[in-house]
């Protein structure tokens, strides 16, 4: 059997990336790495959450945001949900709560329309 894939990188579309930055660095809790004029590098542990604009980038073209959620696992997640009621997202949930798989988490909207969600670490589930 060949080795599964390895994914690496997600892009996710922004059209300010000095605004892009400074959020996802409030809201994951460091800073990240500019790779290039558009573009943000956040390594989440083995894969790249690449915020892109790439109009800034030269590209001359807009990308639209990601129409599904992005999920991140984060240790504490008390204190990234109050991130998010700070850090300038267009909607977070009214609180965290735990689905009927088991997941404890919460969901929001970046101020660019792209959907993430975060969900403690412990109750992560994969099928």
């Amino acid at each position: 059997m060949a080795p599964r894939p390895k994914l690496y990188r997600i892009i996710l579309p922004v059209e300010n990336i000095e605004k892009a930055a400074g959020f996802y660095q409030s809201l994951l809790g460091f800073a990240g790495q500019r790779v290039s004029a558009g573009r943000h590098y956040f390594d989440c542990n083995g894969t790249i959450l690449a915020c892109l604009d790439p109009r800034a980038d030269g590209e001359g073209r807009d990308m639209r945001s990601n129409p599904e959620h992005i999920y991140f696992s984060v240790v504490d997640l008390e204190a990234v949900f109050e991130r998010a009621k700070v850090a300038g997202c267009r909607s977070v949930d009214a609180s965290i709560v735990t689905q009927p798989w088991g997941e404890r988490m919460f969901y929001a909207v970046d101020p660019f329309g792209n959907q993430i969600s975060f969900v403690d670490e412990r109750t992560v589930f994969t099928g």
